[in-house]
């Protein structure tokens, strides 16, 4: 999708059709980088980001626990403008951000709502590095307990720049055997068991 389609979705989501885009601090890609690029450009012109952001955060919840809100959002069965109605309704009736509102009608319209969490989590990086906040995603084999959590936590912030605060998010997936894989911001670092082995394997088949 072009920068000026986005525009385009941007200027949908805001009644200032006339003004440019704002550029949120950090790029973020994929469709649902669209539509969060669009609904930040959007909020900001309305000054409502920390409204639009708790919107989606109450959204998001929806999507966990809500099995009948689950279902009308998959539904293929239920056109599309039904859908978009539903959600202008919605918005109304619950006092969603206008912002919030046109998003999720663009969605519905556009067929996109298998994308919804997504957008939501694209919106929350953009948000998180907006507030200075730089999102790490630590995953390990094991739980870390907290003295192993607080020594990570201050090696990952000597990657931070003045005014930034890490974000540390942890995850479990014992598939990996041992070691870990880091990403903070644009880096990326595979330190695990499991990625070693594979390495060494395709080492041993290349020489065979």
């Amino acid at each position: 999708m072009s920068a000026s389609k986005i525009n385009i979705i941007a200027r949908t989501f805001s009644s200032a059709a006339g003004q440019q885009m704002i550029k949120p601090p950090i790029q973020v890609f994929g469709l649902e980088g669209r539509y969060a690029t669009a609904l930040f450009s959007a909020a900001s012109k309305q000054k409502s980001l920390d409204v639009v952001e708790k919107d989606l955060t109450n959204i998001q919840g929806l999507l966990k626990t809500d099995k009948k809100f689950v279902e009308f959002v998959k539904d293929p069965s239920i056109k599309r403008k039904v859908k978009a109605d539903a959600f202008n309704q919605i918005g109304s009736s619950v006092k969603l951000n206008p912002a919030t509102t046109n998003m999720l009608s663009l969605l519905a319209e556009n067929g996109r709502l298998a994308k919804l969490n997504q957008v939501v989590n694209a919106f929350k990086t953009i948000m998180a590095a907006n507030r200075g906040e730089v999102v790490c995603e630590v995953i390990t084999a094991k739980p870390l307990d907290a003295d192993m959590k607080a020594k990570l936590e201050t090696t990952l912030k000597m990657f931070l720049t003045k005014g930034q605060t890490i974000l540390l998010n942890t995850k479990v997936d014992s598939s990996l055997i041992g070691g870990m894989v880091v990403s903070i911001g644009d880096r990326y670092v595979d330190m695990s068991v499991s990625s070693k082995i594979k390495k060494y394997s395709d080492l041993l088949t290349a020489a065979v």
